[in-house]
């Protein structure tokens, strides 16, 4: 099932004029999540909003926003307040300028979405817009109002749709000064740049998305199979330090050594892996069927005997490599 579009409204350029759909390009629904449940009862954890001094729950009707200026002392907003104030960029965005996409600095991007025409009508004019930015080669910025605050937000081509990434503004982003003024100015000797550019050539490769395995993610899958069927679980040796580097050159030379007895071997599992295989077609939506667990012990056995528990869905990534770390 698609996902419901975060934001419905128009896309503007000058006076090209399209109704457009946002929609979020990640998702963290796929991750493993767990509840806080009670350990003696098996109970999930309930919370409460309650007043700070007395103790008492409060109903959500009687609940306002309120911006601290002292110690127990706030300015009280309300709803109506808040509406007054409103943007009236609600319902469009409206490319503002264009600008190079190399100017745009990664601290300041946020998270992306993909806009598309909503409805059948439109698309000639999505279309337009989407080209001419392609054409260009620049990234369209606009704004944007989101749960009533106001993003800036860059459009780029992607396939057949657009990008929109949201961006930071100025405030948001700290001075990289005030971390980076103690740093000291060190003088590094060539032989040392050639073997660090020699290690660096042999980890060099392309961006492969695919290869890379989330082996947390992986391990809580595991574990949780593991309990489900009732298996012992143990725990794991701390991983051996390499130990404090006395000398960087030596250093240096061990790790370009270790990288290149390290490369064939890498590549003859991989092609041992896939000698004779054929490439499993990865089905779309296809996912490691999981049973969630309910509490603990005997009476959680109980407690799956009266009523079978819906089965929880996870991502199969088995086909998955991780990558080796540097």
């Amino acid at each position: 099932m698609a996902p419901r579009a975060n934001w419905k409204g128009f896309l503007r350029l000058s006076l090209v004029t399209c109704p457009v759909a946002l929609y979020p390009a990640t998702s963290d629904t796929e991750k493993v999540s767990f509840n806080q449940i009670n350990r003696k009862t098996g109970h999930r954890i309930k919370y409460a909003k309650v007043d700070a001094d007395t103790g008492e729950e409060v109903a959500n009707e009687d609940i306002m926003k309120g911006y601290k200026i002292d110690t127990d002392t706030y300015i009280e907003v309300s709803k109506d307040e808040l509406d007054d104030i409103a943007l009236e960029s609600t319902r469009t965005i409206e490319i503002d300028e264009f600008v190079p996409r190399t100017d745009i600095d990664s601290r300041y991007v946020i998270r992306p979405y993909y806009l598309v025409p909503d409805g059948k009508v439109g698309h000639d004019a999505f279309a337009v817009i989407r080209e001419t930015i392609r054409t260009m080669n620049k990234v369209a910025i606009g704004r944007v109002v989101l749960t009533n605050r106001e993003h800036i937000i860059a459009l780029e081509p992607l396939d057949n749709g657009l990008m929109g990434t949201l961006l930071r503004y100025p405030y948001e982003v700290r001075n990289e000064k005030e971390y980076f003024d103690d740093i000291q100015d060190v003088k590094i000797t060539k032989d040392m740049l050639d073997l660090a550019k020699h290690i660096v050539e042999q980890k060099s490769g392309s961006f492969e998305p695919d290869q890379f395995e989330d082996r947390y993610e992986q391990a809580l899958i595991d574990l949780i199979n593991q309990k489900r069927n009732g298996l012992g679980t143990t725990a794991k040796a701390a991983p051996k330090s390499g130990g404090n580097v006395i000398n960087l050159m030596d250093a240096l030379k061990r790790s370009l050594a270790g990288e290149r007895q390290a490369a064939p071997a890498a590549k003859g599992q991989v092609q041992e892996k896939t000698k004779g295989k054929k490439p499993k077609k990865r089905v779309e939506g296809q996912r490691e069927m999981l049973l969630p667990i309910s509490g603990g012990g005997k009476r959680a056995v109980k407690e799956n005997a009266k009523e079978a528990p819906k089965k929880a869905e996870k991502p199969v990534r088995s086909t998955a490599r991780a990558k080796k770390a540097g």
